[in-house]
């Protein structure tokens, strides 16, 4: 769900808006870094904890 709620978020976002996204899966970190690779938007930030995951883009292209 943190990944579906990034993507909307981020369709909506102008460039160099930045969205903050917090996620309680482990495995967050690879989809993240995939849907970033794939969509082609910049993830400037992240934070990794042990029941806590923050990441954070930059919208890089407006539509």
């Amino acid at each position: 769900m943190p990944l579906l709620m990034a993507k909307r978020a981020l369709m909506a976002a102008q460039a160099g808006e930045r969205v903050r996204v917090f996620a309680s899966d482990p495995g967050s970190w690879r989809d993240f870094h995939a849907y970033a690779k794939l969509a082609e938007e910049q993830l400037t930030a992240e934070q990794l904890g042990e029941q806590e995951f923050v990441y954070e883009f930059t919208k890089q292209h407006s539509l």
